[in-house]
């Protein structure tokens, strides 16, 4: 593994996490569905196989940015090191949205489902802990990458500084929003629960009064932040050319729309085993599906394309990348 070049090793970690990420989805999936008749009246628990998901993704891209932010400061700041930096940054915002997209699919998806046989423990569990714990990761993620990130003049060995007035301003204007809305959709989520009454228009007004507090006072710190004095940046060479620059944008456009189309091609994979029983005229018993085991003919013309459309995707972007600046470092 340490023959691989680090800025190598950065770009194909969160390629590999990606792979993982779309397993665990697909596990989620036949979780979810083999336990359809418990889901409509209890707890539902694909929720944490689709949280440590997408947890794999966010951890992988984080770890990565650190790789390709060691390499990125340990040289020019040029080539694939530049790429590397750029491409892990875009994986770690990427898992970002998605862990975000799950906390308000969560929060939102609560209002359509039944309640009335629900415990306290039961909402703690399966309703508040996975969007405590969603938000957590975001937090972590967040301030790890864009605030505590090393800087090119750390040396190993040395001891950590404190944080600076800076820092803490820049931890607080990226925290802050966070937390907050976090704290009012589960407020708002308790209150729903305590009164199983949709939301009235004041719970909303306060929702919304707690989510605008933490956005201008994540603002504030932001803007603190932005005025505190800074050292020198490092001196950089010039920018490379439009056409290297779009061809990295094209091979991400490609690998985002070719992981689109795999993760879809999945779960409807997933879906045709899943078997209605036939509706008979009068019937008043309420009717769930079944599941089927996966044949071989399932694998082969269902499952194995959305593979390999994954497969298509993370390959093509890792060697747009990595081949894109092979020649130039052989000619240094």
């Amino acid at each position: 593994m340490k023959r691989i070049p680090l800025p190598n090793r950065a770009i194909a970690l969160p390629l590999l996490g990606l792979i993982i990420t779309w397993a665990l989805f697909m596990l989620g999936q036949w979780i979810s569905m083999a336990s359809a008749e418990s889901y409509k009246n209890g707890p539902n628990p694909s929720i944490y196989v689709f949280l440590a998901a997408l947890a794999v993704a966010a951890i992988s891209s984080l770890i990565a940015q650190g790789w390709a932010v060691h390499a990125h400061n340990q040289s020019d700041g040029e080539g694939i090191n530049r790429a590397a930096h750029r491409f892990t940054t875009l994986a770690v915002v990427l898992s970002l949205a998605a862990l975000v997209i799950f906390v308000f699919g969560n929060f939102m998806g609560s209002f359509n489902s039944s309640t009335e046989n629900r415990t306290l423990l039961d909402s703690l569990v399966w309703l508040y802990l996975p969007i405590i714990l969603a938000t957590a990761l975001v937090v972590v993620v967040v301030l790890r990458a864009f605030v505590f990130q090393r800087d090119s003049n750390h040396i190993k060995g040395d001891v950590k500084a404190k944080m600076s007035e800076q820092q803490k301003a820049l931890a607080l204007g990226y925290a802050i929003p966070i937390l907050t809305t976090a704290f009012a959709i589960i407020l708002g989520l308790a209150i729903y629960q305590a009164t199983r009454t949709n939301l009235q228009i004041w719970v909303w007004v306060i929702i919304i009064s707690i989510v605008g507090y933490g956005v201008v006072m994540g603002t504030r710190y932001a803007a603190k932040a932005k005025s505190a004095r800074q050292a020198p940046p490092k001196p950089k060479t010039a920018l490379a050319a439009g056409a290297a620059n779009l061809n990295f944008v094209l091979s991400i456009v490609f690998g985002g729309v070719v992981t689109i189309m795999a993760f879809s091609s999945g779960l409807n994979a997933m879906s045709k085993l899943q078997v209605w029983p036939t509706y008979v005229e009068g019937q008043t018993q309420e009717l769930y599906p079944t599941l089927e085991n996966p044949a071989l003919q399932w694998y082969l013309e269902e499952m194995a394309p959305a593979l390999v459309l994954l497969l298509l995707a993370a390959v093509g972007v890792y060697l747009s990348i990595s081949e894109r600046h092979r020649k130039a470092e052989k000619k240094a």
